[in-house]
């Protein structure tokens, strides 16, 4: 895999073709060629006998953009239009037709903030968010950031931005809004669930340095491992984290991948290495049909300690990976909730000249057993709910079923 982001595999909840790209750059030119319906039809006389079928069929598909296009230069009332939005809201509208949550444009600055929590920092209030549907929804604050610090919970959803009414804005851009230059206030409007009036959370934004893996000793000679994301450092973090706790000879380990909403494809199968010593441990099935397996690399830290993962409705894509190869190899015990459900893998591909990003769904995966998790989830092995009481009164009924699990006398 290369180590930037073109052509990468991703696999995210939230929060997508250079044959798009291709197409869609012929159509400008096409179309700064044929501006009106009689030039489009004096164009059709006058085509060149090297002119390819499949040129003309572009020709005749595009026409009624290139027609709209003209339309709305020449009648619009509000005048100019900004053509790099009418550019920008064409490939949008494209690839939403296929219906597809997370195939999706993404314009310059959606794409660096997206694309800045994999990379290790960005400013913020430190919160894992949904952009999939109509607002922007807490999945989970990270450890020791302003939303924790500010209670934010899984679940709150955002309808008022410093005062500004947000319902019926794109997620994405809310994001951005919520995002901002550390030091500086934002003023969260929060629709919590089961809670009638909505709450206003004033919170202060810092540099969020984003650690991936957490990990401590817990009691009972139990070590736990925590992963946030599947990020560039993420492997190096958990090899670390690994090596201080397995020096201590736990008798047992916890793998907490609760709201890991995904990341990377081969930091995936890098963290799966670290826990399953070798074999298949998920396949990648393309639209052609093709299946590609991916097998545990060797040399992990963890492959024979007891193990207990857990996950919840927020583990989705590469953490559901990590889970299922677990899961259908017998490496572990799976405790939690179902999981999200996310059983494909993106490219996000970034566009010529800094005009943003595409994500494209190219491959659903399998688990190892041939499994499709998609908009199913993975069921863990022993079901346990978390509710909000509990969480409330400071009580992990997951984790404590894990540190049960791996008391129990050998």
């Amino acid at each position: 895999m290369e180590q930037n982001h073109t052509g990468r595999n991703i696999l995210l909840v939230f929060i997508a073709i250079v044959l798009l790209a291709g197409t869609f750059s012929g159509g400008i030119l096409i179309g700064w060629m044929l501006p009106t319906q009689a030039g489009l039809q004096a164009a059709e006389t006058t085509k060149t006998p090297s002119a390819t079928e499949e040129e003309m069929r572009l020709d005749l598909l595009f026409a009624p953009f290139w027609e709209t296009w003209q339309y709305v230069h020449e009648q619009y009332i509000d005048q100019p239009v900004d053509d790099t939005k009418l550019m920008q809201g064409a490939i949008e509208g494209l690839l939403d037709s296929l219906g597809d949550k997370h195939t999706g444009y993404m314009d310059p600055d959606t794409y660096n903030q997206i694309t800045a929590p994999l990379d290790g920092s960005y400013e913020g209030i430190g919160a894992s968010v949904d952009t999939s549907g109509d607002l922007l929804t807490i999945i989970s604050a990270m450890p020791d950031s302003p939303a924790e610090a500010a209670g934010l919970r899984p679940g709150d959803a955002v309808i008022k931005v410093n005062g500004e009414d947000v319902t019926k804005t794109d997620p994405n851009i809310v994001l951005k809004s919520v995002k901002g230059p550390a030091g500086t206030d934002v003023t969260l409007t929060i629709q919590r669930i089961d809670i009638e009036d909505p709450i206003d959370v004033t919170i202060t934004r810092q540099k969020i340095d984003l650690k991936s893996v957490n990990s401590e000793m817990m009691d009972g000679n139990i070590a736990y491992v925590r992963i946030s994301t599947y990020g560039e450092t993420t492997t190096e973090e958990l090899k670390s984290a690994l090596t201080t706790l397995l020096a201590q000879n736990p008798k047992g380990l916890i793998l907490d991948l609760r709201y890991n909403s995904g990341g990377y494809l081969i930091t995936a199968i890098e963290v799966i290495s670290q826990f399953i010593p070798s074999g298949v441990v998920m396949y990648e099935q393309e639209q052609n049909g093709e299946v590609t397996s991916y097998s545990a690399e060797p040399g992990g830290l963890a492959t024979e300690i007891p193990l207990v993962v857990l996950v919840n409705e927020g583990s989705a894509s590469a953490s559901e990976i990590t889970a299922g190869a677990i899961q259908d190899l017998g490496r572990g015990t799976i405790v939690g909730v179902t999981t999200y459900g996310k059983g494909s893998v993106q490219n996000w591909i970034p566009l010529d000249n800094n005009q943003g990003a595409v994500r494209i769904t190219v491959a659903r995966w399998l688990t190892p057993n041939h499994r499709q998790i998609n908009e199913v989830g993975l069921t863990p092995d022993i079901v346990i709910e978390l509710t909000q009481e509990d969480a409330d009164a400071g009580i992990d009924t997951q984790l404590n079923k894990a540190i049960e699990i791996l008391s129990q006398p050998e």
